[in-house]
C-alpha cells in the first residue's frame, strides 16, 4: 500500500489544518508514493523505535510527536535527531506526525481521555476560530434541491447538533451569455432573467475543496456564480481541551485514585484539594497551562494536563483542582487512536504498536 493513501485516512479524520502554528505534522521524512507492507504506531520517534522499524521490515512509523519541530541547518549525526533523522533515511523508512491537529480534533487526544475516564457528552473546551467558511451560491429554482443536497453530501450545512442547515431566498438572476456560450437555460446573445434561489452553508475550511467540486458537478449553469467568506464563528468540533460530566459526583481522592491507575503515572501533582465532590472535568493532554483560566470559566472542578510550572499552580486560585499527570502519560493512547482509525479503513493492513517506552521521564 502507498504511504499516502495511509497518510490521508490520518488526515481525513484529524485536518493537518487544525495544527497548531508552532506545529510540524505530516510527513516529515520519506516519499508518499512510497509503498509499505505495514506501519508502526508510536508516541515519539527515536533511534530505538526507528531500529524497531527496520526489524520487522516496516517503512513506514506514524507518531504523535514529529520527529522534526524547527528548521535544521545541519545534520552531523551529535545528537539524538541527527542520529534518528540518518538511520531512516539510510534505510528508506518514513516518518509521518499527527500531533496537535490530532490533539484539537473532537475525536482526538483529549476525547480518548475523557473516554477512559467515563466522562459523558465532551465538549470541546476552547473551539477554534477562522475555521468555518460561507459558501453562497445562485441556483436555477427547478435544480435548488439537487444542488443543496449535493453541498450536504459534501460536508456543509453542519451547525453543532444540526445538519442539513441551510438560508435560501428566491429570486430573480440576469445574464448574457456571449458568442462562445452554450447556456443551459436563454439564448446566446439575449439578455436572460431567470427565477433563481440564493443558497448560503457554511462547512470547515478544509471541506473547501469537497464542496466546491460537489457544487460545479451538481450545477446546471456552464459557468457557475458564487462567493466564500471566511467566518469568525468558533467551530465547535476542533479546538484545545475537552470538558465534560461524571456519571456521578466523587471525592476528591477516589477520582485522584482512578486517574493514577489508569494512566499508570508515577505521581500526580496537583494543586491544593478543595474538599468537595467532583462532577465536572476539563482536560487537555499534553502542555496545557494555558487553559486553567477557560476551565475555570466554564465551572470545572478538576482540570487534568501535563507541563504545568511553579507558578502556573497559583493560576487554580482555590477555585478548581489542578492535576499535572506527566505530558507522555496524558497522550499514550494516542496510539490507539490511530489503530482505530488505520484498522476500520484498512482491516487487512499490517498495524503493529511500538513496544519501546520514549517516555524520556522517570519517577524514583
Amino acid at each position: 500500500m502507498l504511504i499516502k493513501e495511509i497518510t490521508s485516512a490520518i488526515e481525513e479524520y484529524a485536518p493537518v489544518s487544525f495544527q497548531e502554528s508552532y506545529d510540524n505534522s505530516g510527513l516529515i521524512i520519506g516519499n508518499p508514493e512510497q509503498e509499505t507492507a505495514g506501519v508502526l504506531l508510536a508516541i515519539d520517534v527515536t533511534e530505538d523505535v526507528i531500529q524497531e522499524a527496520i526489524n520487522n521490515q516496516i517503512k513506514l512509523i506514524i507518531s504523535h510527536h514529529p520527529l522534526i519541530f524547527n528548521g535544521l541547518k545541519k545534520i552531523s549525526g551529535i545528537n539524538y535527531l541527527d542520529k534518528a533523522i540518518i538511520l531512516a533515511i539510510k534505510n528508506d523508512i518514513a516518518i509521518y506526525a499527527a500531533h496537535t491537529n490530532m490533539d484539537n480534533v473532537s475525536g482526538g487526544v483529549n476525547n480518548k481521555i475523557c473516554d477512559l475516564l467515563g466522562i459523558q457528552n465532551p465538549q470541546i473546551l476552547l473551539p477554534v476560530k477562522h475555521k468555518l467558511q460561507k459558501l453562497v451560491t445562485f441556483v436555477p429554482s427547478d435544480h435548488a434541491d439537487i444542488v443543496r443536497q449535493a453541498l450536504f453530501d459534501a460536508g456543509a450545512g453542519n451547525i453543532g447538533n444540526y445538519d442539513n442547515c441551510s438560508f435560501n431566498v428566491e429570486g430573480k438572476g440576469t445574464f448574457r451569455g456571449n458568442d462562445y456560450t452554450n447556456p443551459f437555460v436563454g439564448e446566446k446573445g439575449k439578455l436572460h432573467v431567470e427565477k433563481e434561489v440564493r443558497i448560503e452553508t457554511a462547512f470547515p475550511v478544509h471541506f473547501q475543496s469537497k464542496v466546491l467540486k460537489a457544487l460545479i458537478q451538481s450545477h446546471p449553469y456552464e459557468e457557475v456564480a458564487y462567493d466564500i467568506y471566511n467566518l469568525e464563528n468558533d467551530y465547535s468540533f476542533a479546538g484545545a481541551g475537552m470538558i465534560g460530566d461524571l456519571s456521578e459526583p466523587v471525592t476528591e481522592i477516589t477520582f485522584l485514585t482512578r486517574v493514577k491507575e489508569i494512566f499508570k503515572t508515577g505521581c500526580i501533582r496537583h494543586t491544593r484539594l478543595l474538599n468537595k465532590k467532583i462532577s465536572k472535568i476539563a482536560v487537555c493532554g499534553g502542555s496545557g497551562s494555558f487553559l486553567v483560566s477557560e476551565a475555570i470559566r466554564k465551572h470545572a472542578d478538576v482540570f487534568i494536563t501535563a507541563d504545568m510550572k511553579y507558578h502556573q499552580f497559583f493560576d487554580a486560585d482555590n477555585r478548581i483542582l489542578v492535576m499535572d499527570i506527566g505530558h507522555f502519560e496524558s497522550e499514550q493512547f494516542t496510539k490507539n487512536i490511530f489503530y482505530d482509525i488505520l484498522v476500520k479503513k484498512f482491516p487487512k493492513f499490517a498495524v503493529r504498536f511500538s513496544e519501546i517506552n520514549t517516555n524520556p521521564i522517570n519517577y524514583f
